[in-house]
């Protein structure tokens, strides 16, 4: 379904290591999506490894992060539930609402915890990405690369591999509501174990994918791609070559360097995803059941039913964080493009 020339930029890199087995286009500037929420969770870990808060502390739903669009929970302003919560679903229903409703709690405002994103990235050495949200709806001055975004992944699993249980989380369930991880390659890739999709318009389907066999551990940096399977097949093919290869002569990712030939903005990929034209013809290769249908040789069917964890609101003990509050006034920020019944943005 998908073409060449359609094709993302991507990164696959040995995580044991640092060394990148192979790269497309890194440096390209691209929009990140939902992508974003790792960034959302990474400095919230940064907060709890700081003392601001807990695993057990409060997050908030605000007016204003209710009304976010889906994906999203759809709980009422006033909401309360922990911080553990918020994070289990981001990973697996990448919910705008929560993102949001975390960047008020812990960083008493959206425009603060912007900052701290931007700080963060600017401390990781993600030279060539801005934040504008703690969703990753679209924003025109949000921004990223492939190799911005294996930095990113690397040091959430290097500064936090406490953690990396909630990257590999099969389904979780809210009530009667039960929402399986938009990651293919869970249960469907041997050995996968995480960690977070993305898509909206302008964006396209974008997927980190982890694995790990025989003690190593390698991650896929897959964005820009026109389909779910399209996204989900190459990160398995690259994942799976890359377990066939030694990487002893491959390059570090900090040694990577921009080839000079980038655009100085992302491509904006709404006429080629969002368009009648191609969901017809998506739908059409799906077959009547309307399931994905993937090409790559690396991906199996599930042989078992989710491992599936509760999420709820409540039980939040642990401290609220000491962020400075400031009066919830809605900040100008672009109307995000929306998919033509497609998706919901998000996963």
């Amino acid at each position: 379904m998908a073409s060449a020339s359609q094709a993302g930029p991507s990164v696959l890199v040995d995580l044991g290591t640092g060394k990148v087995l192979e790269q497309e286009d890194a440096f390209a500037p691209w929009y990140p999506a939902s992508l974003t929420k790792l960034m959302t969770t990474f400095v919230t870990f940064r907060a709890i490894k700081a003392g601001e808060i807990t695993m057990e502390s409060p997050i908030r739903v605000s007016e204003r992060a209710s009304k976010e669009p889906p994906s999203k929970m759809g709980f009422k302003p006033g909401s309360v539930l922990t911080v553990d919560n918020a994070i289990k679903i981001l990973m697996v229903k990448s919910a705008n609402d929560i993102a949001t409703a975390v960047a008020e709690s812990v960083g008493g405002s959206r425009q603060a915890f912007v900052e701290r994103m931007n700080a963060e990235a600017q401390r990781l050495g993600m030279s060539n990405t801005r934040f504008a949200n703690a969703h990753g709806l679209h924003a025109d001055e949000q921004m990223t690369t492939a190799r911005d975004l294996a930095v990113l992944a690397m040091a959430l699993r290097n500064e936090f591999p406490q953690y990396a249980g909630y990257y590999s989380l099969e389904a979780i369930k809210s009530g009667e509501s039960l929402m399986e991880n938009h990651n293919d390659l869970i249960m469907r890739f041997d050995g996968a174990n995480g960690m977070k999709t993305g898509y909206t318009c302008p964006s396209g389907f974008n997927l980190i994918a982890s694995a790990t066999r025989n003690g190593r551990t390698l991650m896929a940096v897959v964005i820009g791609e026109p389909t779910v399977e399209a996204r989900a097949d190459k990160a398995a093919n690259l994942l799976a070559k890359g377990f066939e290869t030694s990487g002893d002569t491959a390059p570090f990712l900090g040694q990577l360097r921009p080839n000079g030939t980038e655009a100085a903005q992302p491509i904006n990929l709404r006429s080629t995803i969002c368009t009648e034209e191609h969901w017809k013809v998506v739908t059409e290769a799906r077959g009547p059941a309307g399931k994905p249908v993937y090409t790559s040789p690396h991906i199996k069917e599930p042989t078992r039913e989710p491992v599936v964890v509760a999420v709820g609101l409540g039980g939040a003990t642990g401290p609220e964080s000491p962020a400075p509050r400031y009066a919830d006034v809605p900040i100008p920020t672009p109307r995000p493009d929306y998919a033509p019944g497609a998706m919901a943005e998000g996963g």
